[in-house]
């Protein structure tokens, strides 16, 4: 299926590893001149194609827009913007655990990133006169669970403001979607610290169980890998779903079972 992609230039945050490394590849792949934002960008030395690195913190309340900044002055425009940095952390003492830092990160990194590239982004899509915003949501969004209830709580804030956003950029040729995965197969889920040993260090059960578990109530019954969000974003972003906005898409081998 040709996309249709080649020479649109895109940003894509948290792009160092897991979803959003996967994304710049496959982006970078189609032609696409990718300026991949990440705190670290060690993984990005070596991908091929036209992969411009960017160290940034996008927890600051300016490292968005001078991402975008970035962009803009390395490709001349904007076509596409992936919203994909995210953070959890969880909480295993129960909600009174959970401290005003604990809730001002989560929002800040889940959501606020996510608000902040967007509006820098904004009037260069518009520019264009066409362009594509793909947010990486989660299932949490809809899928409460009390020891992650602040990134859950951010989650479902973002894509709440996706679908708004929407509304308001369809008619200047701008489409906005979001992605809700279930569990995936990256370091946030599987890595040193992640979810997987976060749970297992405080249950005394085997990491590999409590990952097990996480998709034992799928119709597939493994994780999602990064390549298949990524794949779904290229589809996303291209025009070949010309005509789709304000939708959210679940990735989740069957994990929600319900309409």
């Amino acid at each position: 299926m040709e996309l249709n992609l080649s020479s649109k230039v895109a940003v894509v945050t948290g792009a160092s590893k897991g979803i959003g490394l996967a994304v710049v590849k496959a982006l970078a792949a189609e032609g696409v001149r990718v300026v991949a934002g990440a705190r670290t960008t060690d993984a990005l030395i070596g991908v091929s194609g036209a992969v411009h690195a960017v160290p940034v913190d996008l927890a600051g309340p300016d490292g968005p827009a001078r991402l975008v900044e970035q962009a803009v002055a390395t490709f001349g425009g904007l076509d596409i913007l992936v919203n994909n940095v995210g953070y959890v952390k969880p909480h295993l003492g129960g909600f009174n655990s959970i401290t005003d830092e604990d809730w001002l990160a989560a929002l800040t990194l889940n959501l606020l990133a996510a608000v902040r590239t967007t509006r820098a982004a904004v009037p260069h899509l518009v520019q264009r006169g066409t362009g594509n915003i793909v947010t990486i949501s989660s299932v949490n969004a809809f899928l409460p669970d009390a020891p992650i209830m602040d990134y859950t709580a951010a989650k479902a804030a973002l894509t709440n403001f996706s679908k708004a956003l929407s509304k308001e950029l369809g008619p200047q040729g701008i489409r906005v979607n979001t992605i809700s995965p279930g569990p995936v197969s990256t370091p946030l889920w599987l890595g040193t610290g992640g979810v997987a040993e976060a749970f297992a260090a405080a249950t005394g059960a085997d990491p590999t169980a409590i990952a097990d578990g996480a998709v034992a109530g799928s119709a597939t019954r493994r994780f999602t890998t990064p390549d298949e969000v990524a794949d779904l974003v290229l589809l996303l972003a291209s025009g070949r779903a010309g005509n789709v906005t304000g939708a959210d898409f679940v990735i989740d081998g069957g994990l929600i079972q319900t309409l």
